[in-house]
């Protein structure tokens, strides 16, 4: 009996009609692929639409041009066109199969073969077409009882489907922790494990987008442990331990006790040493955005001082702050609510006011100021009129000494 896509928001976006009568889906030219119909038969969530065509790069061009909708040659040498259609873009790519590969990239050939080009697809429930107007459908590879399983199977031999891409070791234990059972075959994970080492030919890029999307998995914690344990981090994050993985696991109990969303930054700081420095030269191989190391940092360094909730997010921002008391076992979790909905304020008060209270202009302005300041956020952060006060007895105090 053929399985049937259920119905669903997502194939319904504006547009998505108009595209695949642009593609001639009636005629059986278009299908969803991969991840759409995965998510779709789970009932999750689908952000991401891919379509595969049996039409070539050139003639989708045309169509989509002919039918005004925005093409936009994203991957055309690969066969890839995406569509901007108001609700977010589809890609479009034309049937393939691999001519050749390095690990790292494909040449590839078009065909019309819909069954060969699930079979340079990398997992069975990966490769799974919907025909977008019946839903019905097309599983090659036995990709809808795995599905149904929770059983993540490579398609073919798995060396093989490894050595087309070395990236998928990484994404085999993503959709481990995501979508399978956590039970591993074992000729994918002995395959895994003897090709770790040509995880050093990726680009750190794509090794950390990898890492980051298994991070943010509900619970990535067991499919880590069968990495570390088979050495798949060592050849290019050797940092990562079963004492960081200890770290993340009481960080996604605090997380949840605390229902906080879970963040692949912060997570990444409990699995990496619980070192500031470290962190950050860890960051820079990853090539992470400036943004995302600094936020490693702000989560890892430790205070010279006690400070409250209020005070500490003043200094490091709210999200420096959450993540500083979720990472830290010791912290209350009632330290997260005072942040609920808070936003830092600014200083009410000025140099100018504190000259206009008498004090010299020169450097006591900043001194004062700083102090001013001090006060106000260790009584965490009063009205204008307490300011005043403050800005007072400082403006006081600074003239007596020059007295």
């Amino acid at each position: 009996m053929t399985r049937i896509l259920p119905d669903a928001p997502w194939r319904h976006r504006s547009g998505l009609s108009g595209l695949l009568a642009a593609l001639d889906a009636d005629q059986g030219r278009a299908r969803y692929v991969g991840g759409a119909v995965r998510d779709g038969l789970l009932g999750l969530p689908v952000n991401d639409l891919d379509i595969a065509t049996s039409l070539m790069p050139q003639d989708v061009v045309d169509r989509l041009k002919a039918a005004g909708i925005k093409a936009v040659p994203t991957g055309i040498e690969h066969g890839t066109i995406t569509a901007v259609l108001p609700d977010g873009p589809v890609e479009i790519t034309t049937l393939r199969r691999d001519v050749s590969t390095d690990g790292r990239r494909a040449t590839i050939a078009y065909t019309d073969d819909w069954q060969q080009d699930a079979a340079r697809r990398d997992f069975t429930f990966n490769a799974l077409y919907a025909d977008p107007l019946t839903g019905a459908i097309s599983d090659y590879f036995g990709g809808v009882a795995d599905l149904d399983a929770r059983h993540l199977r490579f398609i073919g031999d798995a060396s093989a489907r490894i050595a087309e891409d070395h990236l998928r070791i990484l994404r085999y234990f993503r959709f481990l922790a995501r979508y399978g059972d956590n039970e591993v075959d074992a000729s994918a994970y002995d395959a895994c494990v003897a090709a770790a080492n040509s995880l050093m030919a990726l680009s750190r890029e794509r090794i950390a987008d990898e890492l980051l999307k298994l991070l943010v998995v509900r619970d990535p914690v067991p499919a880590l442990r069968l990495m570390v344990d088979g050495g798949i981090w060592l050849p290019v994050l050797p940092e990562i331990t079963h004492e960081g993985i200890d770290r993340l696991a009481k960080l996604i109990a605090r997380e949840n006790e605390a229902s906080m969303a879970p963040s692949a930054l912060r997570r990444l700081a409990a699995l990496v040493p619980a070192d500031a420095a470290l962190a950050d030269q860890i960051g820079a191989r990853l090539k992470l955005s400036n943004k995302a190391r600094k936020r490693l940092i702000t989560a890892l360094e430790t205070a010279s001082a006690p400070e409250g909730p209020r005070a500490l997010a003043h200094r490091v921002g709210v999200e420096g702050a959450i993540d500083r008391i979720l990472l830290d076992p010791a912290a209350p979790l009632s330290a997260l609510v005072p942040l609920d909905g808070w936003t830092p304020p600014s200083l009410p008060i000025g140099g100018g006011a504190l000259i206009a209270r008498g004090l010299q202009p020169g450097p006591d302005v900043a001194r004062a100021l700083q102090e001013v300041q001090k006060s106000w956020v260790a009584e965490d952060f009063p009205d204008a009129d307490r300011v005043g006060e403050i800005a007072d007895q400082i403006v006081s105090k600074f003239q007596r000494t020059r007295q």
